[in-house]
């Protein structure tokens, strides 16, 4: 009698998966997310195709379009080069969007109320903006190294208290007197405002700052002292103390850049786009949160968060274009993203193992 042979699926570990196969995982994953958004255009009774072709006219189709996705992708691309940055650590900082919000706050503070003649305002601003983010991060590596608190946990809930902070300011000490009954500062001096291209909102002086933030982190993770500790710690703390590096002090390193980035962002939307302090869902329109899956989808790479930003400002300026071509509310947006992270995430397991298929009996 004949023997069958049957093929069994095997599962084997990846050592090292190519770019080329990290590149098309993630694409699929991305695809994958975009045919289950389509599910959601039908229970809105909306046909997908119509949706989608009525985004890509109106975003990528013509100059205006693109100039939004370029404005809405600044603050992911220095969120998420930061973000990026203390992910490798595996330090998982999810405080984007308070230190984002503080660095709004400093800012603000330097266009109001500071005595430094106006040619200084600008850059005064921006400093004192990275040091408020970056300040607001190290209150988590503080609880972290200190206490053993769950980062995670501290830099989460900071967000909120950086929101309440916002809060205060701008209906108490801070509310603009010109304002008559609305919870804004008053409207910052326009020897603060950022230059923007052309009649675009976009303020180049911050896309600049994003462009090479990204390219000094590639440089750090790739040719410097700090760069290799962030790697071994990342992957093993305790291969990392055989070493001789010092875990918290590599962590501090690194939490100075990932939030002093993400309060970059901060002061250029202040000085760039709303010449004011205002409440902190329209300083931010959750760009905290969404460059952790702009961090997440760039695979460790500084430079990818270019493009990575760029794909997740498309998302926000299509969010737009789905309110006013189809009446959907904007925080739609929210479950796109959601369902790109949860489909990468997923992915991660195809990653690091592949499927084969071996002869069996």
């Amino acid at each position: 009698m004949k023997r069958v042979r049957m093929r069994r699926l095997k599962v084997e570990k990846r050592t090292n998966p190519s770019a080329w196969t990290v590149f098309c995982i993630s694409l699929v994953s991305i695809l994958l997310a975009f045919v289950v958004i389509g599910f959601i255009f039908l229970g809105f009774g909306i046909n997908p195709l119509e949706a989608y072709l009525e985004i890509i006219i109106e975003t990528v189709g013509n100059s205006y379009g693109l100039s939004q996705i370029v404005w809405q992708s600044i603050p992911l691309l220095l969120c998420g080069v930061g973000l990026l940055l203390a992910f490798k650590t595996s330090f998982w900082n999810i405080g984007a969007e308070g230190q984002l919000l503080m660095g709004a706050t400093a800012a603000t503070w330097v266009a109001l109320f500071s005595p430094l003649p106006e040619p200084f305002l600008i850059p005064a601003a921006f400093i004192l903006g990275f040091a408020g983010g970056a300040v607001w991060g190290l209150l988590s590596t503080s609880l972290r190294s200190r206490f053993g608190i769950n980062e995670v946990i501290t830099t989460l809930m900071m967000n909120y208290i950086a929101s309440n902070i916002v809060l205060y300011l701008i209906h108490g000490p801070w509310k603009g007197e010109t304002m008559r009954g609305f919870a804004y500062t008053d409207q910052f001096p326009e020897s603060v405002w950022l230059p923007t291209i052309g009649m675009s909102d976009i303020h180049w002086p911050t896309l600049l700052l994003g462009l090479f933030a990204a390219v000094c982190v590639f440089f750090i993770l790739n040719r410097t002292r700090l760069g290799y500790e962030v790697k071994v710690v990342g992957q093993s703390p305790k291969a990392a103390r055989y070493a001789g590096i010092s875990y918290f002090k590599t962590i501090f390193y690194v939490m100075v850049i990932s939030g002093g980035l993400a309060g970059l962002a901060g002061a250029g939307e202040v000085l760039g786009v709303h010449h004011m302090l205002r409440h902190s869902d329209q300083v931010s329109l959750g760009y905290g949160y969404t460059a952790i899956i702009v961090a997440w989808l760039a695979r460790g790479n500084p430079l990818i968060v270019i493009l990575t930003s760029l794909l997740f400002g498309a998302i926000y300026v299509a969010g737009d274009v789905l309110q006013l071509s189809f009446n959907l509310p904007f925080q739609i947006v929210n479950v796109f993203t959601g369902l790109i992270l949860f489909f990468l995430i997923s992915s991660d397991t195809l990653l690091k193992h592949k499927l084969s298929f071996r002869k069996g009996e």
